[in-house]
């Protein structure tokens, strides 16, 4: 099987399984990773509102949401990636979340038009979240196949495909983006982040876009609820932001124990553990 770029395995150990504490970490990231909870975050903060909105959100609105979806995701990798501290951040997601909510506060007054604006900001916030979570979970940030995992993240929460049978959404995304991190790893090294015009990043960049605009979908959706103001366009980038660090946390769990077990292991056990989720029996 493919497979994309991990963290150095320097810390592999040899064991015929997981221990019980890293299937329990592994059984709660599957569950946040296979359903993500995006929809449901917004539906708490308006209702039926959410739901009626996204029904009458024109076709042109949803090019708007992939084409800023686009910008933001190009914008973040440049501005958050490369200006990472050397050292350890004492900034919390917390944090993070409060800046992407002071964010969308203009996207509570003005709506659609100010998605194009808000988006990137927001969405640099967040990836330096990620990177401050993947930094957590023993990564380096400054690493390009960690850096690229980071951006993997606005892959996981549009909604998973479905992977062959039993292998789970998320397993089937980084399977889709496996090759693609792998060819723009190398570029990255040969020509740094900055080169975003190669073909290669444009390509994987591309991919992420296809399955974030998803979600930017659901939050222009909710943006679109008229009058929603300040304080509830803030609310919407809170949850946007909170969505995507529970999916870095899942994430990055599951890659420390590819880097202490083995990719295949933990592989094998996640669609294991996401059997025993679907069984007829379960709750």
């Amino acid at each position: 099987m493919t497979t994309d770029v991990l963290a150095p395995a320097t810390d592999l150990v040899f064991a015929g399984s997981l221990s019980p504490e890293d299937r329990d970490i592994l059984r709660n990231a599957m569950r946040t990773l296979e359903h993500p909870s995006l929809p449901a975050r917004l539906g708490a903060l308006l209702g039926q509102q959410i739901g009626l909105a996204g029904r009458f959100v024109p076709d042109a609105v949803v090019s708007a949401a992939n084409s800023a979806a686009n910008v933001a995701l190009r914008t973040a990798l440049r501005a958050a990636i490369k200006t990472l501290p050397k050292t350890a951040s004492t900034k919390t997601s917390r944090w993070h979340t409060a800046l992407a909510a002071m964010s969308g506060a203009a996207g509570g007054l003005f709506g659609l038009a100010a998605l194009p604006v808000e988006l990137p900001v927001s969405t640099t916030i967040i990836l330096r979240s990620i990177a401050g979570i993947a930094r957590q979970e023993g990564e380096d940030p400054h690493d390009p196949g960690t850096a690229l995992a980071c951006l993997e993240v606005f892959a996981l929460g549009g909604g998973q495909e479905a992977g062959p049978a039993g292998e789970g959404g998320y397993l089937a995304v980084r399977a889709a983006l496996a090759k693609s991190i792998q060819q723009a790893t190398r570029v990255v090294l040969q020509r740094g982040l900055a080169d975003e015009t190669a073909p290669t990043l444009v390509r994987f960049i591309g991919q992420i876009v296809s399955r974030f605009s998803v979600t930017v979908s659901q939050k222009a959706a909710a943006q679109a609820v008229p009058v929603i103001g300040a304080a509830a366009g803030a609310a919407i980038n809170a949850a946007f932001a909170e969505h995507y660090q529970a999916l870095a946390r899942a994430h990055f769990q599951v890659r420390r124990l590819e880097r202490l077990y083995g990719a295949e292991m933990v592989r094998e056990e996640y669609r294991r553990l996401i059997s025993v989720e679907t069984a007829p029996h379960a709750a």
